[in-house]
């Protein structure tokens, strides 16, 4: 769906606000889990983030992408949550994927706990580097709006990335997932 004619508008109508929770409701609610560890309060966020994206489109200047704008939210929300003391569990990030045709049960249960030993490596990585690797991974940002989201330079996110990988690929080889 291409929204980007929102861009250009002052504000939006709840019809404009659906088709934006279909397009990136998804995206919010992986990252604001990524940042919080917990689902509850992923959901909790995600349902903030649409709020305030409808009450405050008017302050959205067009500088970056909607998809930018609205994890920029996330960000900040999650932050203000994390700050809270109840946040020190981890649960383990499960995404649902479909799996390949024919695939074998035994196949596809293997490739399902790669994916979340995988995610359990990622999910132990400091704030500052699984937030940048779940940029990457999952939400495909251009380097230079996750500099931008990050209130970062372009230097250090590359840096931040490279540090995530070599911490995944070293925890995948000693097995501690």
């Amino acid at each position: 769906m291409d929204l980007r004619y929102m861009a250009h508008i002052e504000s939006i109508d709840k019809l404009d606000l659906g088709r934006l929770m279909d397009e990136y409701g998804d995206e919010v609610w992986r990252y604001a889990y990524a940042m919080t560890r917990n689902r509850e309060l992923a959901c909790d966020i995600s349902q903030e983030v649409f709020i305030r994206a409808y009450q405050k489109f008017h302050s959205f200047r067009g500088q970056s992408s909607i998809k930018t704008w609205l994890l920029s939210i996330t960000r900040n929300l999650a932050i203000n949550e994390r700050k809270s003391a109840y946040l020190r569990r981890i649960l383990l990030f499960e995404r649902v994927h479909p799996g390949g045709e024919g695939a074998s049960a035994e196949s596809a249960y293997l490739d399902k706990q790669g994916e979340r030993d995988l995610w359990t490596i990622i999910m132990g990585l400091s704030v500052k580097l699984r937030e940048a690797l779940v940029l990457d991974l999952e939400h495909g940002l251009p380097m230079a709006e996750m500099a931008k989201l990050l209130d970062v330079s372009e230097g250090t996110v590359k840096s931040r990335l490279s540090r995530a990988r070599k911490a995944v690929e070293k925890a995948l080889k000693e097995g501690t997932a």
